[in-house]
Formats: structure tokens, C-alpha cells, sequence
């Protein structure tokens, strides 16, 4: 069933790779899939950042493309979407103060529908009380986020990803065959 649709909660300082390869992956597999931020209207874009793993001791950080939101947060309507899409990068350290946006992310939850978050995306996890029980990846400086929600954090791989129910999630880029992979299983369940 192809004709899902699928809500892809993002902002300013996104990870380029995190919220491009997902959108035009899921796009390109017959989906719909919603690209919104908060404050923000289809047809307006949101920067981008590129992290790279260069042996430093956290990720590098490069100017991203622009990437263009298609449709209204405003607008939109959790209930009218099949599963939700969190890219990490550094939007979610905002995001997760907006009230909206994280009673959108316990829908999906509470409805049990899937949700997939790489990297940073677990903020937006924790901030939404939706972690207790669950088993986690993230990016490692996230681990404390995933803990302190009563999650279980998934020390995994940077190219692997795990399944926990209704959730997919993944510690970076780096895990986006994996990641997507088990994000279609649970889309064709």
C-alpha cells in the first residue's frame, strides 16, 4: 500500500543528508510524504547542515543545501498521516520546545503508528515522554537524552539500525539502509 502518508517534522539546521535522502527515498518508493516546520508554510525552506564523522571528537559541520518544505504546519493533521519521519541534526534541540510539535510525535505513539528518528531525533523522543520501556539508537552525545527519558539506549553501529515496536531509529546517516529498510517493513505491516 503505497499510497501512505507519511509527516516529516524538520526545521532550520537540519542534517542535510538526515532529512534529503529519507523525503526523496520514501518519494521515490510511491509514498507522500509531508515536509513541514513549525512557523513555516509550504513552499519555504529550511537550512541545512552537513555533519561528517572526520575523526574529531564530535561531528563536523558544514553549510547544507536549502531544502523546501512542501506543506503548512499550521495545516497539517497527525491523524490524517501513516507514519512520521524525524531527522536529527540541530533542529530538534529547538523543536523540542514547541508544544505542538511534541503532541504531534505522541500521537503517532499513542496510535501506534511507525516513527523513524536518526541521530538528534531522539530529543525530540525524550521531550515527548514517548521513550519509557523503549530501545533507542541516537547519535552517543544523545544517550543522556534517551536515558533520562526511561529509554534503553542502543549503542549500535554508526551504519546499523534497530526496531522497537512502532519505532525505527538509527545513530546517523551513516544507517540509512538499514534505517529505511526496517522503516518500509513496518510501512508494509
Amino acid at each position: 500500500m503505497k499510497n501512505k502518508k507519511i509527516l516529516m517534522i524538520t526545521g532550520d539546521f537540519t542534517e542535510d543528508y538526515e532529512t534529503m535522502v529519507p523525503f526523496q527515498a520514501l518519494l521515490a518508493n510511491g509514498y507522500q510524504v509531508d515536509a513541514v516546520c513549525p512557523d513555516k508554510k509550504a513552499g519555504e525552506s529550511v537550512k541545512t547542515a552537513i555533519h561528517d564523522f572526520e575523526g574529531d571528537q564530535t561531528y563536523s559541520e558544514k553549510v547544507g543545501h536549502n531544502f523546501a518544505l512542501n506543506a503548512t504546519f499550521d495545516e497539517i493533521d497527525p491523524q490524517d498521516y501513516d507514519a512520521l519521519v524525524i531527522p536529527g541534526g540541530r533542529a530538534p534541540e529547538y523543536l523540542r520546545l514547541n508544544p505542538t510539535v511534541l503532541s504531534h510525535i505522541r500521537h503517532f505513539f499513542d496510535a501506534n503508528k511507525p516513527v523513524a528518528a536518526v541521530c538528534h531525533g531522539a530529543q525530540l523522543l525524550s521531550a515527548a515522554g514517548v521513550l519509557k520501556g523503549r530501545t533507542c539508537s541516537a547519535y552517543p552525545a544523545c544517550r543522556y537524552e534517551v536515558e533520562a527519558a526511561q529509554g534503553k539506549y542502543a549503542d549500535i553501529p554508526v551504519d546499523q539500525a534497530i526496531t522497537d515496536g512502532n519505532l525505527v531509529t538509527a545513530p546517523a546517516w551513516p544507517a540509512h539502509p538499514a534505517w529505511l529498510s526496517q522503516l518500509y517493513i513496518l510501512l508494509e505491516a
